[in-house]
């Protein structure tokens, strides 16, 4: 529940203002990787700094024989900043002090014994505590050196310990400064991060809010376009940017979607016009045998011949009908469910169709002359090309005529021709052959439904073929299909 909740959290956010976050997010982000790397390289250095004046100063306090000579021989005379007690946290051990041993000095040397233990030290050596194991070891091994933070519960010094003639010599110096400046960075870095981000987020808004002004003017458009319906309309398209390439887009679609919702509208007129005229037809077959079964007691019967001419045409009808939908079917199903591209023969999916179509015309012949041909293609959809082709050169071949089907590889594309001993096409026909609906003058007294050959154009076109329709060496009608092979 708690991510479901901070999911809608955010997408209640506008775009404006999560562009706003994300901007003072990332400037925030990258403040405070700059603001910690700049900081820790200044705490390194200052310390090392340290550490190099510790080394000098260690070098001369092993010359001298007292600690308060070596001080001298220091110039260690610096002065205790007026504000170092508001500088520090302190903690119970340092106020103690405080009073027993008075303000820590910014320099404390003292020198140890060869056992390790104090012998002489400078005024405030109190601060430093007792001196530590390793700082006895450097004393009683007389090599190596010691450097470590000292203080009364917090680093207050940093002590370098090292070997002399008769024991060791420890020189502390005051990190109160070191550690006031770091105080100050840290500060002042920190206002700074805030600042950059409080800044970056209110750029981040103008420039959203200039940055997007585009897209709000096409979420309009593309809103009151879906109000009205209206696909004719476009919408303005100012610049080269990426919302003028949205924009553009949006208007290839409702050109696309306006170029399908007339393709519909026509389909659905088309169909309606095909449909009326078997279905009238049907109608007053089905009228005229009810009313002749209505007059079978006043005695006027209609004759057996008429009655079967009746009973013949209404089968014809239902029989067009059924074709009409099942083509009508097909080529809906084609525009919104395609079939899956597999690779394939072309000539294996001609030998199925020729099967078929053998059994459905066995009053034509089909002279088949194929060859291998490997493609990918949709086997549903290649197979209903072949039947149809074949249907319509066996529809006007004469009984007993030959269907010739060759398939051959013609400059790296498969090429299928079917040609029948018809009457063939009149050359005026030949470009509307491929329409919905369409039939010719001559066709129109045969069965049909003017589709078969615009399903046969769909298929070929979503397989980046084309189709044409000629006249056949014997004077019939020649339907070429040609089709890209596998690369």
């Amino acid at each position: 529940m708690r991510l479901r909740l901070r999911g809608v959290g955010r997408r209640r956010l506008s775009l404006r203002a999560r562009v706003a976050v994300l901007s003072a997010l990332g400037v925030a982000l990258a403040v405070v990787v700059v603001s910690l790397a700049g900081w820790w390289l200044m705490h390194i250095r200052m310390y090392e700094n340290l550490t190099v004046q510790l080394r000098s100063d260690t070098d001369t306090a092993t010359r001298a024989t007292t600690p308060d000579g070596a001080l001298r021989a220091m110039h260690a005379v610096d002065e205790l900043p007026s504000n170092w007690q508001e500088m520090q946290d302190l903690s119970p051990e340092v106020m103690r002090l405080l009073d027993v041993a008075g303000q820590p000095p910014p320099v404390i040397i003292r020198f140890l014994d060869t056992g390790g233990k104090p012998v002489s030290s400078s005024e405030g050596s109190t601060w430093l505590g007792p001196v530590t194991a390793k700082a006895a070891h450097v004393a009683t091994s007389g090599s190596g050196q010691d450097l470590a933070d000292a203080g009364p519960g917090m680093p207050l010094y940093r002590a370098l310990t090292v070997p002399r003639d008769g024991g060791a010599v420890q020189v502390a110096r005051r990190v109160t400064g070191i550690e006031g400046t770091l105080d100050d960075l840290r500060v002042l870095l920190t206002f700074i991060g805030l600042a950059g981000a409080a800044l970056a987020g209110v750029v981040g808004w103008g420039v959203a809010r200039a940055g997007l002004r585009p897209v709000h003017r096409l979420t309009g458009a593309v809103e009151e376009v879906a109000r009205t319906q209206d696909l004719d309309s476009s919408i303005p398209v100012d610049g080269r940017d990426e919302i003028a390439r949205l924009a553009t887009a949006f208007n290839r679609m409702l050109t696309a979607l306006g170029a399908s919702k007339a393709a519909q509208q026509q389909l659905v007129q088309d169909a309606g016009h095909e449909l009326r005229t078997p279905l009238t037809s049907l109608r007053n077959n089905v009228e005229l045998l009810t009313y002749a079964e209505a007059q079978l007691g006043s005695g006027k019967v209609l004759s057996q011949d008429d009655r079967s001419r009746l009973l013949r045409d209404l089968g014809v009808q239902a029989e067009e009908l059924t074709i009409l939908t099942t083509e009508l079917v097909e080529l809906a199903a084609e525009n919104t469910d395609p079939e899956p591209f597999e690779p394939l023969d072309l000539a294996d999916v001609i030998d199925s169709a020729v099967i078929r179509a053998r059994a459905r015309w066995p009053q034509v012949v089909f002279a088949v002359s194929t060859g291998p041909a490997a493609m990918n293609g949709q086997l549903g959809g290649l197979s209903r090309v072949v039947l149809n082709m074949l249907d319509n050169a066996a529809k006007w071949s004469p009984p007993g005529g030959t269907v010739h089907l060759r398939l051959s590889v013609v400059d790296g594309a498969a090429e299928l021709t079917v040609a029948d001993e018809g009457p063939g096409i009149s050359e005026q026909d030949r470009p509307k052959v491929f329409e919905r609906f369409y039939r010719a003058t001559a066709a129109r007294s045969m069965p049909g439904s003017g589709l078969g050959l615009a399903i046969v154009a769909q298929i070929v076109e979503a397989h980046e073929g084309t189709v044409v329709a000629g006249e056949a060496p014997g004077g019939g009608a020649e339907l070429r299909v040609r089709l890209p092979l596998a690369r």
